[in-house]
């Protein structure tokens, strides 16, 4: 994979990165970890409400919604310590990430095509044109309260099965099938109200209706180096993906689908990222696979999501996230060819909602052969809501083994040893233990 600049020469950069994350991130330390061990200075920008930051007396603390104060705090802080790349964990960096950086001279993606990496519409309006398989869809708006009579409406001019989800929101959160116009009714209804929680005084939002893909469900990591996509990695996701909500679960790779199908996946990605304009660093991708070819369902201008990264191994026992800041400062790669041994993760859901105690059964679960380790997440005592609403997991079981059915067999078993106690909120009686 050779290295090329988009302004300037990469190795004359300042060996210092700005991450860019939030107080939920996962990735964060495993970032500082892959720094550290490549010799490359760490600062954290977090996003943060103002106040808390002037409480906390943290510099980089930022609203990332007030995108032109935040490019200003930025600016003034690398006055003083030069940046050599701006890198954003999440997806809600990454505009943010794309305009400071092209203030800076910086090696980036366009802030248009970063937008479109974030924005569900935008995306299917610039795909729509393109030569890849893309979901039909409609955008939806909403003014003041959602009246039984515009909703009747609204339901009867669509096709079902479809996909109700909302604009910008990530990890599957507030995205709904409804067969019929009573659950579509009932979708809206509860994705307004998940916006209304988060975003609470505004009586205006948006919302996309989209036609209901079916087929087996993949995720492509790849990485973007002057346009050119180099594949990282192929996941299967094993367990059906066909609603009402689209929790996922495991992760496997290498993928189990035939090399045809494999290419075709690679070739949708690429055709996507040049079509949104992306052109450097992380990619993400979501399609479902039938009879039809490969349907991009979304792609995101960064890395994966919570601790999945750590299925992923590469030449020297690389990270995902070396690759990332080797491929940003223009250094050398050894390979990016991933490890020989199938590798995969479960994401443990909430199995309901109520006040987080604890996960019984660990040991006995990470005793099942192949298990590496399980992770729980979740911070006991804290509360807890299963998706739709819900925007985490209770944790992760990592596995390794020769082949992807027999890791996935590990994490299925190692699964079935764990026992989630969860106590209702508001509520004086004893905590239960919930069936995972």
């Amino acid at each position: 994979m050779s290295v090329k600049e988009t302004s300037g020469r990469r190795d004359t950069l300042p060996k210092r990165v700005l991450l860019l994350h939030t107080p939920r991130s996962y990735r964060t330390p495993a970032f500082i970890h892959a720094a550290e061990k490549v010799g490359i200075e760490v600062v954290k920008a977090i996003d943060m409400q103002e106040q808390l930051a002037d409480y906390w007396n943290f510099p980089l603390g930022l609203n990332y919604s007030n995108i032109e104060k935040s490019i200003g705090a930025i600016r003034a802080y690398s006055e003083e310590h030069p940046l050599g790349a701006i890198l954003a964990v999440d997806d809600s960096g990454t505009l943010l990430a794309a305009m400071v950086s092209k203030q800076l001279d910086l090696p980036h993606n366009s802030p248009e095509a970063a937008l479109a990496s974030r924005d569900k519409h935008r995306m299917r309006q610039i795909l729509q044109y393109s030569s890849i398989n893309s979901p039909r869809f409609e955008l939806h708006t909403v003014d003041g309260e959602l009246d039984a009579e515009s909703l009747d409406s609204r339901a009867g001019s669509i096709d079902f099965p479809c996909v109700v989800k909302p604009l910008s929101l990530s990890g599957s959160r507030g995205v709904i099938r409804a067969n019929n116009p009573l659950e579509f009714v009932s979708a809206v209804r509860r994705l307004g109200q998940i916006i209304s929680n988060q975003f609470p005084g505004s009586s205006s939002w948006q919302f996309l209706v989209e036609d209901f893909i079916s087929g087996f469900e993949v995720a492509l990591e790849g990485i973007l180096d002057d346009g050119k996509l180099t594949p990282l990695a192929l996941f299967d996701k094993p367990d059906p993906l066909d609603g009402p909500f689209f929790e996922e679960t495991i992760y496997i790779t290498p993928s189990r689908l035939s090399q045809q199908s494999q290419k075709s996946i690679f070739d949708t990605v690429s055709i996507a990222a040049e079509t949104l304009g992306l052109r450097e660093g992380p990619v993400h991708a979501e399609l479902r696979v039938n009879e039809e070819g490969p349907w991009l369902i979304e792609l995101a201008g960064r890395s994966i999501g919570g601790l999945c990264s750590n299925t992923l191994r590469f030449a020297s026992e690389s990270s995902l996230e070396e690759l990332i800041l080797r491929q940003a400062f223009g250094m050398e790669f050894q390979s990016l060819n991933r490890e020989y041994q199938a590798s995969g993760v479960m994401m443990l859901p909430i199995p309901g909602a109520g006040i987080f105690k604890r996960v019984e059964g660990c040991e006995e679960g990470e005793a099942v052969p192949l298990i590496e380790k399980i992770e729980i997440t979740a911070r006991p005592n804290y509360s807890i809501k299963p998706l739709p609403e819900g925007d985490s997991y209770l944790g992760f079981i990592f596995a390794r083994g020769q082949s992807p059915d027999e890791v996935e067999a590990a994490l299925r078993a190692a699964q079935g040893k764990l026992r989630f106690v969860i106590a209702p909120e508001l509520s004086v009686l004893q905590p239960q233990i919930m069936p995972n």
